[in-house]
């Protein structure tokens, strides 16, 4: 190749050959500078799995962009051949420097940093190198370390997982050898498992061990030898010299790295650098977590190291029979407690309550996990409850505690991951992040869950928990004031909270979370005790905007379906986006909830009912979740389970009027009227605003008189959603159809919810008898 050109390439000069190609110095004719021209080899030019492998390799490499790795220029084809033109990096190998004996401190602490940076980064693009080692780090003349050949790093995504990096192969080198430099390949590569993020820690962790040593922490005379030793043996202390140790820290953060258990080292190239940067800084290290092991210490030595080069399809079916392909999904449940406030500022509790909701919302992404939902876990807010007994009460085998400190423009958080049965420690982690990185932190620690308990994430949820995208501090401050006031609920705390949200929509007008809280702002006035007549208008622009920004909004995606269903009528939609919703968080309460009642709209009550099931699972501390079970329950006749579960809300929330009201209309199903009255009449103590049932009730039992006197003073309310439905629901009870009808049309800004409320309220036989119901339910596009 030297003298010739490829494309608008001069091959100047070889510089190197290896197992993805032969690497030459090239002029670049086009932008007039030296690159390093990577070529596969002409005699395997034609080999497909070569050819795809090299491409892979470019593809993977071209996303990363960072001082501390080789920059890829270009790939292209040319004469039959394929070449990757990348930056030319002049300097001297790492492995020289090690060659030379142990290097100082200092030298691996700033190496080192630099190294996990460069992973840092990689990782975050969801890729991995799988072959790092010395010889692929250069030091260039400025003291920089640069990883070179990115050439067996592959995507994590589902497909690449599936392939095992010890298979047996025809590499371009020799046929039949593992994929990787021995020596530096951690023990669950020798066993068959596919590398991740961990393998690539392992390596970085024997880079370390060598350059702080001046030799490789394992060894033998032969394949079989090394790798034995690597799976079975323990690290040897690591010492310069006879009586002469590393600091402290540094072995720390070497011993973590190099744990044969994959659960017990650093998880991502983030949480190594934050380790080393910790110890240049003088601090003490964070003890490391007691994680479960993925393997026992038993198992660990039992394994034999001849499998690594018995044939592939022996190795993989060995490594499923003896379970060496790590950790089944042993959790399946997640609660994520308050964060605690660590900053000793009882002002800063807006932003802590905040970065609960954050987490719950990332977490609840991952698929493979029921995460229970916010208004459950808030009740565990201050309390000093044993977490196995939290577990239990929330009905799941795993929780998530998090503390925090805000210091100025920087947010310090502490994560860790318990066992809720034995209060074990899975995995934590210390985060340290800018405001404006907020959102990246969130989608990190849940990756980081997933990774713990070893739950398969989907590529789409790879892809929107690593997004993370930057936020502008001010309209992000705003939006978590008015969010803390919103879910507080009290007529002023809604008032101060859509204040702060229009602040955070003046402050960034492009923020998707500003727009999203202002939709949530508005359907909780459209709900209030005094809406505004265009509350859901509103709510339906804010929504719109908030998905135009970013359409994996789920909350977001929840609020504009309840819209387009009960402001719009278009119940197609609303259920598909609901639907939608749920695709983006399964753990999201509310959509099940309303997906629910859609299905009880339509008559679906079956369905209805396991959908209000799925939502009273995930919150089973929300009153509203239990006692509007039982109202399905009631419309089925089921009227035990019905008083079951309005009982319960009852108990659990005993100055919310729901179940009272559930109970109340359940008694009057069964004509056991005094109960009824009772019942509604410690409806109203808790919520005057359900004073009107009380009307429909004494309809029913036939003392008109008392109804005619609710009626009344019903008349003289202001006409908005609610009363609107009680005088439909009262003037039908009183057998006055037409009255009733007349409320029905009343203009659908204030008539959302009777209109579907009563048309499918089993007490109102009279109104669907009338002819003009068909009509009715066609201009609401409800079936009949």
């Amino acid at each position: 190749m030297v003298g010739r050109r490829l494309a608008h390439f001069l091959v100047i000069d070889k510089l190197g050959a290896g197992g993805m190609g032969e690497v030459y110095r090239a002029h670049d004719e086009q932008l007039d500078r030296d690159v390093a021209l990577k070529v596969l080899p002409a005699e395997s030019c034609h080999d497909p799995a070569a050819r795809a492998r090299l491409l892979r390799e470019a593809r993977a490499a071209s996303k990363l962009n960072h001082p501390n790795i080789c920059t890829i220029h270009e790939v292209g084809e040319a004469d039959g051949q394929v070449y990757i033109a990348m930056e030319l990096v002049e300097g001297r190998s790492l492995s020289s420097y090690v060659a030379a004996g142990p290097q100082p401190p200092e030298q691996v602490m700033r190496y080192g940093i630099q190294l996990a940076d460069a992973l840092a980064h990689a990782h975050q693009h969801g890729i991995i190198h799988r072959d790092l080692k010395s010889a692929n780090v250069i030091i260039t003349r400025d003291g920089r370390a640069k990883v070179l050949d990115f050439g067996l790093a592959k995507r994590l995504a589902n497909e690449a997982l599936a392939e095992t990096t010890t298979q047996t192969v025809n590499t371009l080198t020799v046929p039949g050898t593992i994929v990787g430099t021995l020596a530096y390949l951690a023990p669950e590569q020798l066993l068959g498992q596919p590398a991740d993020a961990r393998s690539d820690i392992w390596s970085l962790g024997v880079v370390l061990y060598e350059m702080a040593a001046g030799r490789r922490p394992f060894h033998g005379q032969s394949a079989v030898e090394l790798s034995s030793a690597i799976l079975n043996q323990p690290l040897p202390p690591l010492a310069s010299r006879p009586g002469v140790v590393p600091p402290a820290g540094i072995r720390a953060v070497i011993e973590r790295c190099l744990e044969k258990d994959p659960l017990r080292r650093f998880q991502r190239g983030e949480e190594l650098r934050a380790a080393l940067e910790i110890v240049q800084s003088g601090s003490a290290l964070p003890v490391p977590p007691d994680r479960k092991p993925g393997f026992s210490r038993r198992r660990w030595i039992v394994i034999a190291a001849p499998a690594i080069v018995v044939p592939a399809a022996a190795t993989l079916y060995l490594g499923h029979r003896s379970g060496w392909f790590g950790l089944t999904q042993r959790f399946r449940s997640l609660a994520v407690l308050p964060v605690t406030n660590l900053s000793g500022d009882p002002q800063q509790e807006y932003f802590v309550d905040g970065m609960t909701d954050a987490f719950i919302a990332a977490i609840s992404e991952i698929s493979a996990l029921k995460v229970i939902s916010r208004t459950s876990v808030m009740v565990y807010k201050g309390a000093k409850k044993p977490l196995p007994q939290i577990a239990r009460d929330l009905d799941v085998d795993s929780v998530l505690e998090s503390s925090v400190v805000r210091e100025a423009g920087l947010v310090r958080v502490v994560v860790q991951l318990i066992e809720a049965a034995t209060d074990r420690s899975l995995w934590s982690q210390t985060y340290q992040r800018e405001l404006t990185s907020i959102l990246s932190l969130q989608g990190e620690v849940a990756r980081a869950v997933a990774r713990a308990i070893n739950a398969q994430l989907r590529p789409v949820e790879q892809t929107r928990l690593a997004a993370g995208r930057k936020v502008n501090p001010a309209s992000y401050e705003a939006y978590l004031r008015g969010m803390y006031h919103l879910n507080k609920a009290t007529p002023a705390d809604i008032e101060q909270a859509m204040k702060y949200l229009h602040e955070a929509v003046e402050k960034d007008p492009a923020d998707p979370l500003a727009y999203a809280g202002l939709a949530a702002g508005y359907i909780t006035i459209a709900h209030g005790p005094d809406p505004a007549d265009d509350s859901l208008e509103r709510a339906k622009a804010a929504a719109r905007t908030a998905l135009k920004l970013d359409d994996t909004l789920a909350e977001t995606l929840v609020y504009w379906a309840f819209v387009e269903g009960y402001y719009d009528w278009k119940w197609d939609d609303a259920y598909r986006d609901t639907q939608r919703a749920l695709d983006i968080n399964p753990s999201l309460a509310f959509a099940h909830y309303q997906l629910a009642w859609f299905h009880y709209i339509f008559g679906r009550m079956p369905e209805a009912i396991e959908e209000h099931k799925r939502a009273q699972s995930l919150d089973p501390f929300n009153p509203l979740h239990t006692s509007w079970l039982g109202e399905l329950y009631r419309q089925e006749r089921r009227f035990d389970e019905a008083i079951a579960e309005a009982r319960r809300g009852i108990k659990m929330a005993p100055a919310d009027s729901t179940g009272y009201y559930v109970l109340g209309f359940v008694y009057l199903d069964q004509k056991l009227y005094d109960l009824a009255f009772a019942a509604f009449r410690d409806s109203v103590k808790a919520d005057p605003e359900t004073r009107w049932a009380l009307g429909v009730a004494y309809a029913t039992a036939g003392r008109m008189d008392e109804a005619r006197k609710v009626q009344a003073e019903l008349n003289r309310q202001r006409t908005i959603p609610w009363t609107a439905f009680w005088q439909v629901a009262l003037h039908a009870a009183l057998g006055e159809v037409d009255e009733a009808y007349r409320w029905i049309n009343y203009p659908h800004q204030h008539a959302w919810i009777p209109a579907i409320r009563v048309l499918n309220y089993p007490g109102f036989d009279a109104l669907r008898k009338d002819p003009r119901f068909p009509a009715q339910m066609r201009r609401m596009n409800l079936p009949w």
